[in-house]
């Protein structure tokens, strides 16, 4: 196949559209099933990088939770808790400690659920029967691996009434070392972005403490190839092998910080008791439970569980979870780790990662006021280093 005619662009209006190699060779990629789109072809090119890079630099099988090009989540295979299981609504799938894959696709989708309603999903090996299983009950628009296992792809196969986008790329597929974009007529070229990021980037570390663990070092090793893949600017944090919270196309580097830090609390609040102890009514959605967990966990609780609709949502009411209660929880958390695309400009940035547990940073370096960012990490002992290496995506 050398092209594929989409249905339209970004917006229906965005028509002809299609995909092909500008060198008349074919494409990379294989449509098992359905119609992919313009959108969930981005994601998916996209997606497929991050994956392949992180199994790369990490040696362990990788997913992603794709939305809008930007991932909700990216994790590795490792055994999850059961607070976790159950957090992710994953604790009654069979075989799921066995399937390193599934693991790895579980973390990444029970992140942050809300965003990755209606994701696209990237796997870095074969397709097993489990992580179909998985991918089969969740409201996802495709999957890109570079297989499937025969039972996996029938299984797929019959999501959404047949139409579910299953596309097997090459995992040999090498792209041209320039690539070209057009922006309002106007055509774009740069080398394409293949630095490698592994664990000897993090060697000049710049604070006082240098105890960098090796658990710490995976872990931003999967923050900052999340973030090269994550539209700019950006944060991400990183805990337990897996993303678990995102600050993506903010203008401000705080706002990206505290996004992806509230993003990383409720990762952790939905693991704690008052969360997996909420006594929802048993017909209650999967994605409705979602919505009303995080709901639940704002500041506008009352509009799952006041008076006049808690019914709706819970057997019985629910009490309401003060701050001081979310903040003792949150205040045990300790070494979480996070990567910023580019340098924090300010010591804000540092004192609010503090607040979600963060232990150890990896960033750029390179700001006017790096020593006020250094002394900041210093005061709380968190160990920082500068990677020299700007990670912009668009």
């Amino acid at each position: 196949m050398t092209e594929f005619e989409l249905k339209y662009g970004c917006n229906p209006n965005q028509k002809p559209a299609r995909i092909y190699m500008a060198d008349g060779s074919a494409l990379p990629i294989e449509i098992l099933n359905g119609r992919p789109g313009y959108i969930n072809l981005l994601d998916a090119f996209n997606s497929w990088q991050l994956v392949r890079e992180l199994s790369e630099a990490t040696n362990m099988c990788s997913a992603t939770s794709f939305k809008h090009v930007s991932p909700t989540s990216a994790a590795v295979g490792s055994v999850m808790s059961t607070e976790l299981k159950r957090a992710c609504f994953v604790d009654d799938i069979p075989g799921l400690d066995d399937s390193p894959l599934a693991c790895a696709y579980a973390r990444a989708r029970g992140t942050d659920r809300m965003s990755s309603f209606g994701d696209w999903i990237a796997l870095s090996e074969k397709c097993d029967l489990v992580t179909a299983g998985i991918i089969k009950r969740e409201v996802s628009d495709g999957v890109i691996a570079p297989d499937y296992e025969p039972e996996a792809l029938e299984l797929l196969k019959s999501k959404k009434k047949g139409a579910y986008n299953i596309i097997k790329i090459d995992p040999a597929y090498v792209p041209e070392k320039q690539e070209i974009k057009q922006v309002f007529g106007v055509s774009f070229e740069q080398g394409r972005n293949n630095f490698k990021i592994n664990a000897e980037l993090l060697k000049n570390i710049v604070t006082e403490n240098k105890n960098l663990p090796e658990s710490a070092v995976r872990d931003l090793i999967i923050s900052l190839i999340t973030l090269k893949y994550t539209q700019s600017n950006s944060v991400c944090f990183a805990a337990d092998g897996q993303a678990i919270g995102v600050g993506a196309g903010q203008q401000s580097r705080i706002h990206c910080t505290r996004l992806a830090g509230s993003k990383a609390d409720n990762w952790h609040l939905r693991q704690s008791p008052w969360v997996l102890e909420l006594p929802f009514i048993d017909e209650l959605p999967r994605a409705v439970r979602d919505n009303t967990i995080d709901v639940y966990l704002s500041e506008e609780a009352d509009d799952v569980r006041g008076d006049d609709v808690w019914r709706r949502f819970f057997k019985e009411q629910p009490r309401k979870l003060s701050y001081e209660e979310k903040r003792e929880y949150l205040a045990k958390i300790e070494g979480v780790s996070l990567g910023s695309d580019a340098f924090f400009p300010f010591s804000d940035n540092i004192i609010r990662a503090r607040r979600s547990g963060v232990s150890y940073v990896a960033q750029p370096g390179g700001s006017v006021r790096d020593d006020d960012v250094i002394a900041e990490c210093n005061a709380n002992s968190m160990v920082m280093a500068f990677t020299g290496m700007r990670l912009f995506h668009h």
